[in-house]
Parts: structure tokens; C-alpha cells; sequence
């Protein structure tokens, strides 16, 4: 009785991972189709990868991509440390109020969000382009960098900074010698996290980058305007091989930090 269920939560699995990677499988596969028309196998080639190296304008869109994911999660690493100690270590009036509108950009629609941006950015007079960008971008960041941050705050015992005050530390030396390097952990995998998201962002891209503000999705989405072929397979294999490596490189080193943090 106990090898039925097991067998039939095992084919339920097999269902569910098939229906979730199938169509990531097959997009890896015609990425080497030989033929121009990826409908059927023809034949294997690397030469759809080989085109992406020369293609100007889809350099450009990687090199814009790099550029505003960089920039955005530097800002937002910053950013959302500062509000996450604030908000985990200071007492103040509202401070639930606080929390809950530094998570408001994880809980509204992305559209809503980019709608919003857009307004304010013509509502002010901004010219729209790599700048609005990078605002729009650090504004989500902030939320998953906070949430990294505040999760990893949660486990630090406030004693090893009061400690170092103790033995005659300033606040500000103690934050920079002994939280800030137990922080180290989270805030590389909320970056990183918050990095991949500002590199596959679209619905937030396309409705605040200007002229000549075209980032790898955009790109793409107007590549496939003409149709999916191989090029495009291999440019998405490729951000596929991308996101997942530093996907996992964070959680890699948010489970070191939470083991170091554990044998302290």
C-alpha cells in the first residue's frame, strides 16, 4: 500500500517538473537547430550563438542591461541595509506602517508600478531614458534587498554590537566591525537576487527607457516580433544559464552565511 502511494506521488512529481521545464527543454534544444525555421530538428549547429557575438545592437542592449542592473542594486544595497537596521534595531511612532509600505512594491502589480512611474516621470519633466531606468529598477530592488536584510537581522544577537560599544567602539565603528560583516551574507544574496530580477525585468523597462535605452528584453521582445528562431533560443539559453548561476551562487551564499552565523 505504501509503494502505490509512493508511486503515484512519484508520477504526480515527474508531471508537475515536466510541465514546469518542458518547455525550457525544448527552447535549450532548438537554440542548436541547424535550420532557420525551429519547428522541427533538422540538425545541430553552434552557429546561432556564434551570431549573437556579432550583432551590434544586441550587444548594446546587454552592455544597457549590465549598466542598469549594476547600478540599480548598488543603490538599492545601500539603501535598503540603511532601512532594514532602521527598521529592525530603532523603536519608533508607525513603525508597522513603515515595514509595510517598504514591501508595497513586491505587492502591487508590476503594470501598476510601471504606470505609476511613468506618471511621475511626466508629471515632473523627466526625459525618459537609461536614468528613469535605473530609478524605476531600484525601487522594487529596495523591497528584496530590505527583505534580505531585515531576515538576516532577525538572527544577530544586538549583544555582540553592544559588546564592541562596551569595550569602547563607537556606534558607528561597531555597525562597520561587527554587524555590517555579519550582514556581509545576506546583502551579497539579496544583491544578487535583486540583480537578476533588474536584468529580466520587461513591463517596468518598457515603460520608462527612452530612446536608445534598449535593455536585453526589449531587445528580445522586438526580435520576436519577426518571429522565434534559433538566435533568439540561444540569446534566451543563455539568460537562462545567466539567472539560474546567480541564483544559485545566492543561495549558496546565504546558506554559508546562515551555517557561519549558526556555529557562532
Amino acid at each position: 500500500m505504501i509503494k502505490a502511494k509512493l508511486s503515484f506521488l512519484d508520477l504526480i512529481a515527474v508531471f508537475v517538473y515536466a510541465f514546469l521545464y518542458a518547455p525550457i527543454a525544448v527552447l535549450i534544444l532548438f537554440s542548436f537547430e541547424k535550420s532557420k525555421i525551429a519547428v522541427e530538428w533538422t540538425g545541430f549547429t553552434f552557429n546561432w550563438y556564434l551570431q549573437l557575438f556579432k550583432d551590434q545592437a544586441l550587444g548594446l542592449a546587454v552592455f544597457n542591461s549590465l549598466f542598469v542592473a549594476t547600478l540599480a542594486v548598488a543603490l538599492a544595497a545601500v539603501m535598503g541595509t540603511m532601512a532594514a537596521v532602521g527598521l529592525a534595531r530603532l523603536k519608533f511612532a508607525g513603525k508597522s506602517i513603515y515595514r509595510g509600505a517598504v514591501m508595497l512594491p513586491i505587492i502591487i502589480p508590476e503594470i501598476a508600478m510601471a504606470v505609476s512611474a511613468l506618471t511621475l516621470f511626466i508629471f515632473l519633466g523627466v526625459h525618459l531614458s537609461l536614468a528613469t531606468v535605473i530609478v524605476s529598477h531600484v525601487v522594487f530592488c529596495v523591497s528584496y534587498m530590505v527583505l534580505t536584510v531585515m531576515a538576516r537581522l532577525d538572527g544577530i544577537n544586538p549583544s555582540l554590537e553592544e559588546a564592541a560599544r562596551d569595550l569602547g567602539a563607537s556606534p558607528l565603528s561597531a555597525f562597520f566591525k561587527v554587524t555590517l560583516p555579519l550582514l556581509a551574507p545576506g546583502i551579497v544574496a539579496g544583491s544578487l537576487m535583486a540583480f537578476v530580477l533588474s536584468l529580466d525585468d520587461f513591463i517596468i523597462t518598457q515603460f520608462n527607457a527612452g530612446v536608445g535605452a534598449t535593455t536585453l528584453p526589449l531587445r528580445i521582445y522586438s526580435m520576436v516580433k519577426f518571429g522565434v528562431s534559433p538566435e533568439i533560443n540561444a540569446l534566451s539559453t543563455l539568460m537562462i544559464v545567466a539567472t539560474v548561476s546567480l541564483t544559485v551562487i545566492a543561495e549558496v551564499v546565504r546558506r554559508k552565511g546562515a551555517k557561519q552565523f549558526a556555529e557562532c
